[in-house]
This record gives structure tokens, sequence and C-alpha cells, in this order.
């Protein structure tokens, strides 16, 4: 019946419901939310026959309407994915729960103990594209971090989603969780979207996670908080004391290992002084990558072809890499504030001092050395399944999981104080 009404009616419904849920969702303990996890990720492997199916159907889509090839590697599943993504099930389970965590405790002197303690969010909305594995990374963490979540899947996944959905559900419900607790919006009407982000009073918190249109477009409408990134225009600095054998590999991993993740490199920036240049550029074409340079990048390799303007400011998210020679650490700097996105920015170097100046002037939500762009992941970093990279300011830097689906609130204690 829902899905006959409007989109405005329809997200309304689905947010009372879900608030009703987190309400109940918040009571729970620990070890019941993660005990449903574990439950839940059982009924995704049993599906598995399910899933793979859905999928199938939307690899096919995928490739009728001409999505590029980038697009449908982050859409495929199979069963060495699909066991991934409930093995992040199982995980984030695993981890410690942040509500109810104290951050701080003072005593002021007329007595008064004063503290501040982690709380869920509430209601979070999601709205994503492709990546099919959103949809349990983000019931898993919301779950774990007692928020109730309304995911909003992009049309081309649209059947792995339900199937992913489905199953979770199954799995959370047999172990005491509501159902409205993680609900899919069952239209893929674009109005449905609108109506999410102008639920203001409903949904607490708006997770996009998608193309840069996707992002533009929920930060210019959006009346509820936003927890997002546009690009990732990531760039590696290989700096005159790097190690070529490690800039090699670097540079080859953080572009080819997956191009269609935000965490790719999509700029080269090659320092003047570093002799081995030519070598890298040269590995990175052999590997079947398209570079476009600079006049100098050019000088380095016949191969390279010319960098337009625009290329500096593109994620191309395929094999596609814009290079740079620039002179000395400076310039790299200056490159990287001109053109970054605040994303993920790398040095290789074997000089510390270097290195530690990059960490530290560098702008970036993550800043590595010696290290691959390409382990800008929650799972890389400890934090079991991310919802998302935040490259804002506020709330929530870097990958994004339980931690960062957490507010906090004040708590004070008194004997009977009274202000004078």
């Amino acid at each position: 019946m829902s899905k006959l009404l409007p989109p405005d009616d329809l997200i309304a419904q689905l947010a009372r419901a879900g608030r009703e849920a987190q309400r109940a969702l918040g009571r729970m303990s620990h070890d019941a939310k993660a005990q449903a996890l574990r439950v839940a990720a059982a009924a995704l492997r049993k599906a598995e026959a399910e899933v793979l199916a859905a999928n199938a159907e939307d690899l096919a889509a995928g490739e009728a309407s001409g999505l590029s090839p980038a697009m449908l590697d982050r859409l495929m599943l199979d069963s060495w994915r699909l066991a991934a993504i409930a093995d992040a099930v199982e995980n984030v389970a695993d981890l410690a729960d942040p509500v109810g965590q104290e951050i701080e405790r003072s005593t002021r002197p007329n007595g008064l103990v004063l503290s501040r303690v982690r709380v869920p969010v509430g209601l979070i909305g999601i709205i994503y594209e492709s990546r099919p594995n959103v949809t349990a990374d983000a019931a898993a963490l919301c779950v774990a971090s007692g928020n109730a979540v309304l995911l909003r899947g992009g049309s081309e996944a649209v059947r792995s989603n339900r199937a992913i959905h489905a199953a979770l559900v199954r799995g959370l419900t047999a172990a005491g969780i509501p159902a409205a607790a993680v609900q899919l919006v069952p239209t893929q009407d674009r109005a449905a979207v609108g109506a999410m982000l102008t639920a203001a009073g409903l949904i607490d918190m708006i997770v996009p996670r998608g193309g840069k249109s996707l992002v533009a477009r929920v930060q210019a409408d959006a009346r509820v908080p936003v927890l997002a990134h546009l690009d990732g225009i990531n760039h590696t600095y290989i700096h005159a004391a790097a190690d070529p054998a490690k800039a090699i590999q670097i540079a080859i991993n953080a572009k080819l290992r997956r191009t269609g993740v935000c965490g790719a490199m999509e700029t080269l920036l090659l320092d003047a002084q570093f002799p081995a240049a030519p070598a890298v550029v040269a590995a990175l074409l052999d590997s079947g990558c398209e570079l476009r340079g600079d006049a100098r990048a050019r000088a380095l390799d016949p191969r390279i072809g010319p960098a337009s303007a625009e290329d500096w400011d593109t994620e191309y998210l395929d094999s596609v890499l814009s290079v740079a020679v620039v002179d000395g650490l400076d310039a790299a700097l200056a490159h990287i504030a001109a053109h970054g996105s605040q994303h993920t920015e790398a040095i290789v170097s074997e000089d510390e001092t270097a290195v530690e100046r990059f960490l530290s002037e560098v702008d970036s939500a993550i800043v590595m050395a010696n290290a691959s762009t390409q382990f800008a992941d929650g799972g890389e970093f400890g934090l079991g399944a991310e919802i998302g990279i935040a490259t804002g300011r506020l709330h929530a830097r870097g990958p994004v999981a339980l931690e960062g689906l957490t507010t906090y609130k004040w708590l004070v204690r008194g004997t009977g104080q009274i202000r004078p």
C-alpha cells in the first residue's frame, strides 16, 4: 500500500516508522545488536543464489544501458564479493559499541559532575548509487551504532539491493531487531530522493554515496544535515628522495588495483629531481594505463598524451591518470591545494623531514606516506565496514564508521545545586 503513496507521504511514513524502531533499537544492549548482525550475515550467506541471480539481472540491464566498465565493476557481485560483504557485517558485530562511551568527565567548583557520552544520531538516510554492498554496510553500521536507517539505492542496482535487504531483514528480525530499523525505499521515483532531502525533523542526517552529480544535488537541495564528499581527486607525490622500487609499486597499485574506487589515485606528481621518473611512467603505461601529462611529463615518454586544464580536476574512475612534473615539495603542496578534493593524498619518500612536512601541511581527510591511496577504506583502517569517506570539517572526517554515526549529549549530575 505504501508504494501507492505520493513521495512526500511515503517518505514521511517510512521515517516515522524508522524513528519508532530507533527508539527500540537504542534500548538494546551491545551483545543483542551484535548477535543480530551475526544472524543477518548468516542469512545473507544463505541467500547467495537469490542475491547473485538478482545481481546478474542488474548487470545485464547495466550493460544494455551503457554503464561504463568502472561502474559495472562497482555493481558486480560474485560468490567471493558476497562472502566479503557478509564478513564485513560480522566484523562490525565484533567492534566495540560507541553508544554510551564517555568522552570526557569533569567536576565543577560547585560540585556538579559533567560528562559527555556518545549517543546515536537517530534516523539516517543513505542515498547511494551502483554499489550493492552499501546496502549491507549501511545496515550493519547503523544497527551497531543504534541508528535506524532509510536506504535509497540507485536504479542500476535495484534488484541486488532488494535481495540483500530482504536477506538482512530476515536475519535481523529473527534476532529481535524491529524490521523498520532497516528500510529500503520501495520506489525508484527520483521525487523520493527530494522528499528525503527535505524531511527535516524526520530524518536526522543524510549520507550520499555516488557520483558527483548525486552528491552535488544532495548538498544543494538538502534541508537535513549532510555528511558527504564529492570527488576523490587523489594525488601521489613521488619526492626526489623516493625509493624507485617503492615508487613504481605504489603508483601502479594506487591507480590500477581498482580504478573505480574513490581512493584510486587520479594525479601523479613527479619531482623534477627524482631520477627514476621515466621508469615509473613506463611501468604505468606498460600496465595499460593512459597517461595525460604536462609538457615536462610528456618529455619522459612519447606515449604520454597532453593534459587539458580539466584533467587536473577530474576523477576518472578509469585507467586514465594525469601526470605533472613539479619543482620540489612546495610545488607539490601548491598543486594539491589547487586541485585536490581533500580526500586522500600520499607522498613517497625516504626523506623523513619531507614526509613529516607533507603529512602536516596537506589539508585532506586522509594523508599517507609510502603507501597506496587505495588503503583509503574503513575496513583497512580497522573500522569495519564504512558508510563513506567524509571530506568536510564538521562532525566526522575520513572513513565514517561507528563513531562517525554517533553524536553526544551532556549529562549533569548534581546533589541539589541551584544557580545563584
